[in-house]
């Protein structure tokens, strides 16, 4: 898979299949992105390839208090990813900025206790009002991954 901004001055390519998909309801998520959810591809670091041109780093405020750290393209300012409380082992890369986006569809649907009242989620989907047990919900073997990132 491969991705980048809309002027194309940022490229990327995932090496792999992400570990997870969320997508985040929450307040913060909204006001982020200006749209009704963020939908987030985690992946490890190590598995973004950066093909063409070097992201700003802007460091934004987060619900958590730890802040967020966002790659945007210097030129368009278009968000590629972000990286949370992992900081620099797993990237959330913004599906949004995927070349075919409908790859990595959710597997869970987060804080929806502050969705959009008109956002309709699909069925058999996992969804919850506010945050998950990972050990709970992800498979095996992204919750492997996961660990050897992290250490």
């Amino acid at each position: 898979m491969e991705g980048g901004c809309d002027c194309r001055e940022i490229r990327y390519r995932l090496k792999s299949e992400p570990m997870w998909v969320n997508c985040c309801h929450c307040r913060w998520c909204q006001r982020e992105t200006g749209a009704s959810f963020a939908l987030n591809a985690l992946i490890e670091t190590d598995r973004v390839e950066l093909l063409h041109g070097t992201p700003d780093i802007v460091n934004t405020p987060s619900n958590s208090g730890k802040g967020q750290l966002i790659a945007r393209c210097p030129k368009c300012r278009i968000a590629v990813w972000s990286n949370y409380g992992a900081a620099d082992k797993v990237r959330f890369v913004r599906v949004g900025a995927l070349d075919n986006p409908d790859q990595c569809p959710p597997n869970i649907h987060i804080f929806t206790a502050s969705k959009q009242p008109w956002v309709m989620l699909p069925p058999g989907t996992p969804a919850v009002p506010e945050y998950y047990s990972m050990t709970e919900m992800w498979p095996a073997e992204s919750l492997a991954r996961r660990k050897a990132a992290l250490g």
